[in-house]
């Protein structure tokens, strides 16, 4: 392959932009450049041929026009081998080996609050994306970089490879660039299909906006192959949402372990979006994506332990996560226990230590806080033939929000309990019953065909006494005999949504029983 000659570098990310303009001016690299990509550069003494000189035409219509010209993107399209290069030479163009070009910053604009119809569209960028899709195409001739990260890898290859850059290079960048300019027409499709025309014709995002559009395209990008699925017959890889929050198990940091497999992914979300519900130092142990337990405390260390003694047989071989700094003293806890992997915030050196004894163990640290995402994150379910979307559930409970219906109102230490339990049982399988005192799971029934066997399975695995306990429903108990079942194992209060055709037959049997139930209007199944 030819040396590169001459770069366009056109960007609205300008991270790194000197790093890599400054070594390719030194290698005799003729740099093209437009508005405030070629000011940055003069301003870093690094030289540059403005764009209006290569077309021989001004920019115009406040900067709409700029790289939309034959000079442009002929140099840039040219095939080599063939009668391009003649026709190019008629017309005095000159070719163009390598287009630096990141978008303007769509994404981020709309996102903030209150931006204008007008504002958004004005990053909708149209000479950017024809750069890109040109080299990309050309790629055997031309190497597109959209993404500042990979700068150093394209300055290695122009150093070890005489300003060449190789095939291999060239395609990788060329998927990239494909991927990239997909991501952003999905970002833009997706925002104009929430507008709606005003009386006046202007325009407007609607005052409700939805996610759920004529059509959705889900723009992704690997993160890493898998060993294997589910099973080991099935092929697996992670993909990241492209344009989504930059946090949660995709972009944890891993400190050590063996392979994360697909299960331990789906475990780790499990537990971390879990753990994320409290404010006080928790601990959640994740079993086959249900809680095995749950805590809070005045330290993780107590919370762990409290937590595991919830189901100490499920603990073995689980996954678990903590929503502060893992310390020496919580470490030694959990190297008592076989674990698949962990997930935190942050951990401190001594801890690390720890773990290093156990070298299988995966432990993660998690950039930023799960619990912290957009309302108007969504959730996927593949199905054949398509996709359900709904939004994530996200509904936080409060104190207020609870309907005493039964003659007795739980007392202070009930309503701390019923509340710890209904943060919990969001997060288990249909039909889900939680046990719980008011800083604990005591006994978890998960994903029963009938809810009452869900209250039987809780009370049996629970190890320890069940006396004196709240438990908490996901749904609406559709007959008595689930608070029978429960009151037989002690408990003195009840949170469910409500809503049953027999509601009242379920509100006598716990006066009855002397019972205390608030309703929440609020239903978390989770299938």
């Amino acid at each position: 392959m030819p040396a590169i000659k001459r770069a366009l570098i056109s960007v609205s990310d300008k991270r790194g932009l000197l790093d890599l303009a400054r070594p390719m001016a030194s290698m005799g690299i003729q740099i093209i450049s437009t508005g405030g990509t070629a000011a940055a550069l003069q301003k870093g003494d690094v030289a540059v041929l403005p764009v209006d000189q290569v077309t021989g035409f001004p920019e115009m219509l406040d900067g709409r026009i700029k790289t939309l010209h034959p000079h442009v993107h002929g140099g840039i399209l040219a095939r080599r081998e063939l009668d391009h290069m003649a026709q190019l030479a008629a017309h005095g163009i000159q070719p163009i080996d390598l287009v630096v070009v990141n978008l303007y910053p769509f994404r981020e604009t709309v996102a903030k609050p209150n931006v204008s119809v007008d504002d958004a569209i004005e990053q909708i960028d149209i000479g950017g994306p024809a750069m890109i899709r040109s080299a990309a195409k050309n790629h055997t001739y031309v190497a597109v970089v959209v993404d500042p990260d990979d700068y150093p890898m394209i300055l290695k290859e122009l150093n070890e490879q005489a300003g060449e850059i190789s095939p291999t290079l060239r395609l990788y960048l060329a998927q990239k660039a494909f991927a990239h300019t997909a991501a952003y027409d999905a970002a833009i499709a997706d925002y104009m299909s929430r507008l709606r025309v005003k009386s006046d014709r202007s325009m407007e995002v609607g005052t409700e906006p939805s996610p759920f559009g004529n059509n959705r395209i889900i723009p992704l990008t690997k993160r890493q192959d898998l060993r294997y699925g589910e099973n080991p017959h099935q092929r697996a890889a992670l993909y990241a949402e492209i344009g989504g929050r930059s946090s949660g198990v995709v972009f944890s940091d891993v400190f050590q372990g063996k392979e994360l497999s697909f299960n331990n992914i789906l475990d780790l979300d499990a537990a971390w979006n879990l753990v994320g519900e409290f404010a006080d130092p928790a601990a959640v142990i994740i079993k086959h994506n249900n809680p095995c337990g749950a805590a809070v405390a005045d330290t993780l260390r107590e919370a762990y332990i409290k937590a595991h003694e919830t189901d100490p047989v499920s603990a073995f071989g689980s996954v678990l996560a903590f929503n502060r700094t893992v310390d020496e003293t919580l470490a030694d806890e959990i190297v008592k226990t076989f674990v698949e992997a962990l997930i935190a915030p942050d951990y401190a050196p001594a801890a690390l230590e720890i773990f290093r004894t156990k070298k299988n163990l995966r432990v993660l640290q998690c950039r930023t806080d799960a619990a912290a995402s957009s309302d108007m994150e969504l959730d996927y379910r593949r199905v054949n033939g398509g996709f359900l979307i709904q939004d994530r559930d996200r509904y936080a409970l409060s104190e207020r929000d609870l309907n005493t219906v039964t003659r007795r109102t739980p007392a202070p230490a009930e309503v701390k309990a019923l509340l710890f339990a209904w943060k919990v049982v969001k997060h288990v399988k249909s039909n889900a019953i939680v046990y719980a005192f008011s800083d604990r799971t005591a006994g978890i029934g998960a994903g029963q065909m009938s809810r009452v066997d869900s209250v039987r399975l809780g009370a049996q695995k629970a190890p320890r006494s069940l006396q004196g306990s709240v438990l908490a429903s996901d749904a609406f108990f559709p007959f008595r005999d689930g608070i029978d079942e429960a009151a037989k194992a002690g408990i003195t209060a009840v949170i469910q949504p409500g809503g049953s055709i027999r509601d009242q037959e379920v509100i006598a049997a716990c006066d009855e029983l002397d019972l205390a139930m608030v309703f929440t209007g609020i239903r978390h199944f989770r299938h």
